[in-house]
This record gives structure tokens, C-alpha cells and sequence, in this order.
């Protein structure tokens, strides 16, 4: 009976393994091919042979593609952006969790509806606003607009919500204020919920097209999704170019993941304990 129920168990463990490494390979089959494409040469389609394989392909989109200014804007947008949300939400989330005032679900109800709310709805009164505070062509036009996010708000609020009040009473009877108690005890308990806010908003604003696309026109502005974006257009039958630059592209958010995820996971699970 008890060997009976060990083989039951095992062969349960290996359809479940097996069916999460098949599930693997199916969403990472893409990233797969466009990896090998980026290194083979120009007239082949992919590199699944091994044959001709080259690192000319990143050498060249690299170049042609300036990548070297695309990353230094689109890492100074995302940092910014980052920080400004992670300010906001930390604020706002401090506000909705454990201060009393009239109308605190009101508010939580309305920043939630703005989750709803398509960016380009609002892509015309923000460009007017950027326009009217002579904001365009600039990096506050790619800043300033998701300088705030009602999900950041939403997480820290939940993830405060969790922290026991005991830790506050003790702060306040030695003296602490509302600012000290958020900087000194919240936050630094809050660090899943912290990096997983960093990782999400820091690879939404590096694979942002929109913003910098509405906003800016001058070619020192470009970002890392300009310069694929002008990639495409300049070298649609280039496979092996576009896919290395595309390699390119990706490379720091995938360093971004894998360095995070731990907290990631554990961020996003401890929002829901307490509502």
C-alpha cells in the first residue's frame, strides 16, 4: 500500500513537471527563434543549423541602430518614471491605509476606476497640458504623464494594510510623525511590494512606444522602442538584423526579471491577505 501510494505520488510529480517544461518551451519558443535568427547571416532565416553563425548582427544593429543613446534615455525615462510612482503610490498608499478622513473609499474607488481607463483616451488632454507648460519635445513629456499609477497606489495600499498597527503605536509613543513612521518602519517592511512596483513600472516604461511616439520628434529624445521601431521600417527583409537588435532590446529586462523575481512573487502574493 505505502509503495503503491510513493509510485502514485512520483507519477504525479512527473505529468506535473512535465506539463509545466512543455509549457516552458511553448512561451519560450519564440524568444528561442528570434536568438538563433540573430546570428545567422543575412540570407539565411534561421540559425537552427549551426552553420554561419556570426556576431556581426549585434555589432551592426548596434551601431546603425544607437542603441548606446536609445538606452541612456529610455534608462534615465524609466528610472524617473520609477521613482516618481514609487513616491506617489508610497504616499497616497500610506493615506488610504491608515489615515481616517471622509470620503478614503471614495477616493480608492476612483483611483481604481482609473485602472480601467485606456492611456490613449487621455493622450489629447495630456498633450495639450505638456503643450500649454512647454513640456514637448522634452523628457518631462515622457516622465511627468505616468508619473503616478493608480496599481502602484492599489499595491502599497494593500501591502500596508498588512503590516500589524502595533509597530506604528510604538513609533508614535516614541515621538514618531506620520513621514517617519512611513520612511523608518512601512517601507522598509515593504520591499516585496517595493520591487515588485520597481520591476513592473521600470519594464512598462521600457517597452513604451506610445509616449515617446506622441510626445517627442527630436532624434535625441529616442528611445530603445523608437530605435526598434525605425529598425523595422528600415530593414523589414533583415531578419537576422532586426532579431539582434530586438536580442538587444530585451536583454535588460530580462537581467531586471531574473535578479527580482523572487520579491516579485512575493510581493504580488501578500497584497491580498487583508483588503
Amino acid at each position: 500500500m505505502l509503495l503503491h501510494l510513493i509510485w502514485n505520488g512520483k507519477v504525479k510529480h512527473f505529468w506535473s513537471f512535465f506539463l509545466l517544461l512543455l509549457g516552458s518551451l511553448i512561451i519560450l519558443l519564440p524568444l528561442i527563434v528570434v536568438f538563433l535568427t540573430s546570428f545567422s547571416s543575412a540570407g539565411e532565416s534561421l540559425g537552427l543549423t549551426g552553420k554561419s553563425w556570426t556576431w556581426a548582427n549585434y555589432l551592426e544593429s548596434w551601431e546603425r541602430g544607437r542603441f548606446l543613446l536609445a538606452f541612456a534615455n529610455s534608462t534615465l525615462v524609466a528610472i524617473a518614471v520609477t521613482a516618481f510612482q514609487i513616491i506617489t503610490s508610497a504616499l497616497a498608499g500610506y493615506a488610504l491605509s491608515r489615515l481616517q478622513f471622509r470620503g478614503k473609499q471614495a477616493i480608492l474607488l476612483l483611483i481604481l476606476a482609473t485602472l480601467v481607463i485606456p492611456f490613449q483616451l487621455l493622450v489629447i488632454p495630456i498633450f495639450l497640458l505638456l503643450k500649454w507648460g512647454n513640456m514637448i519635445n522634452t523628457y518631462w513629456a515622457m516622465i511627468l504623464p505616468t508619473a503616478a499609477n493608480g496599481f502602484g497606489i492599489f499595491l502599497l495600499r494593500q501591502y500596508f494594510a498588512t503590516i500589524p498597527l502595533e509597530l506604528e503605536e510604538a513609533a508614535i509613543l516614541d515621538g514618531a510623525n506620520p513621514l517617519q513612521i512611513l520612511w523608518h518602519i512601512l517601507l522598509p517592511l515593504s520591499r516585496p511590494a517595493l520591487v515588485t512596483l520597481f520591476l513592473f513600472t521600470f519594464i512598462g516604461e521600457w517597452n513604451d512606444l506610445f509616449k515617446p511616439l506622441m510626445f517627442t520628434t527630436r532624434p535625441e529624445l529616442m528611445t530603445v522602442q523608437l530605435a526598434l521601431a525605425g529598425f523595422q521600417e528600415q530593414f523589414t527583409n533583415n531578419w537576422p538584423l532586426m532579431m539582434a537588435a530586438v536580442t538587444i532590446a530585451t536583454v535588460p529586462v530580462l537581467v531586471l526579471f531574473f535578479v527580482g523575481q523572487k520579491q516579485l512573487i512575493q510581493g504580488i502574493g501578500s497584497t491580498g491577505i487583508k483588503s
